[in-house]
């Protein structure tokens, strides 16, 4: 996509710092004392978030997170640059503040960026099924969806691009050795490029088919990038390096299939029917609303984007499953990356025949 499709232009101040992620406190003060000069060195105070899997994030405070001012700070994960574009995530930053979506962004740093503490609570995997909860989710989603580039061409979404770009990643890279001999068998089970690159062909013939709007997307839905301020009964989206534009279904069937968790997946745990729905008029409701529609949602409508999106919901997990064989290559973070890309080529394979038999009215 064209970045400057995306309706932001502020130029974001570029601090040439590189800071050291096994000792970041002095490389974080030398960046603090420029966007935060009243602050005086022995008040700061750091807090290291443990939710990624793949960068370091620390939140800096003198007095409380929760206070308005309050800075985080993200180091890049090993290797990231390969898959994430810095440029557009810094983009999609902007373009999310600028609509009242997302928190601002402060600068980059030549290892991350910074930007506005988003004040509230990382969600948790049993309120994502509370209806008070997921009906927030919904709405704020159908919002985002509603954003329109600024450029009067065609966007074209980023499925397939990044999809491919994953796969010749995977050819082209081979597996750590310190990784490959702890867990051999997960390795022969993971799918050979031959077969990965048989299923996105197929993948890809089959939905693009399905009258899938492009719109804008985060891309990436999971509970530890949504927080919930409880006070305001709000919710609000953090982390946008793989927001861009993208199928509707895609984004709405990768949020489904993050209520399995990231840690120990499981997809027992994956949304009702019922849930579905609900969750479904929800944001068809907010969708139709924040782009000026009648807001009456039929059953049929409902019904209609449940089967796209749970045909889209499979090439979430193809999409994640590449996305873990090669974080178990590249990345440093202590996480076991075999398992997880298993986890979501095996839900893949076990749903595609039923999914892709689905027919849409």
């Amino acid at each position: 996509m064209d970045i400057r499709c995306a309706g932001a232009e502020n130029q974001l101040l570029h601090v040439d710092l590189h800071i050291d992620e096994h000792e970041p406190r002095r490389g974080i003060l030398d960046l603090l004392s420029r966007l935060r000069p009243l602050w005086k060195a022995q008040n700061i105070q750091m807090k290291k978030f443990t939710e990624g899997i793949t960068n370091q994030l620390i939140g800096c405070y003198v007095t409380s997170l929760q206070e308005p001012g309050c800075v985080l700070v993200r180091l890049y994960g090993k290797m990231t640059e390969l898959y994430v574009n810095r440029d557009l995530e810094v983009e999609m930053f902007q373009v999310f503040h600028a609509h009242g979506c997302g928190p601002q962004i402060y600068c980059s740093f030549q290892n991350g960026i910074c930007y506005e503490f988003v004040r509230g609570t990382v969600l948790d995997d049993e309120l994502l099924r509370q209806p008070s909860i997921y009906r927030l989710i919904a709405a704020e989603m159908g919002r985002i969806h509603s954003i329109q580039p600024k450029c009067a061409l065609p966007v074209e979404p980023l499925l397939w691009t990044k999809m491919s770009h994953f796969l010749t990643l995977v050819q082209s890279s081979s597996p750590a050795k310190q990784r490959c001999t702890k867990r051999p068998v997960a390795l022969r089970e993971v799918p050979s490029f031959e077969t990965l690159s048989v299923e996105m062909e197929s993948l890809k013939r089959h939905l693009s088919q399905i009258d899938s709007p492009t719109v804008l997307c985060h891309n990436d839905l999971l509970t530890k990038n949504i927080i919930y301020n409880h006070k305001e009964e709000m919710v609000k989206f953090i982390d946008y390096e793989y927001a861009d534009y993208n199928y509707q279904a895609f984004d709405i069937g990768n949020h489904f299939n993050e209520f399995a968790g990231v840690k120990d997946v499981n997809y027992s745990l994956y949304p009702s029917l019922e849930l579905q729905r609900d969750w479904l008029m929800a944001y068809l409701e907010s969708y139709k609303r924040s782009k000026g529609h009648e807001v009456t949602v039929t059953e049929a409508e409902v019904t209609q984007l449940y089967i796209q999106v749970c045909k889209f919901s499979l090439a979430s997990n193809f999409f994640w499953g590449l996305w873990a064989i090669l974080q178990s290559r590249f990345s440093s973070i202590d996480f076991d990356f075999q398992r997880y890309a298993m986890a979501r080529f095996n839900f893949y394979f076990e749903k595609k025949d039923e999914y892709f038999g689905l027919t849409i009215i």
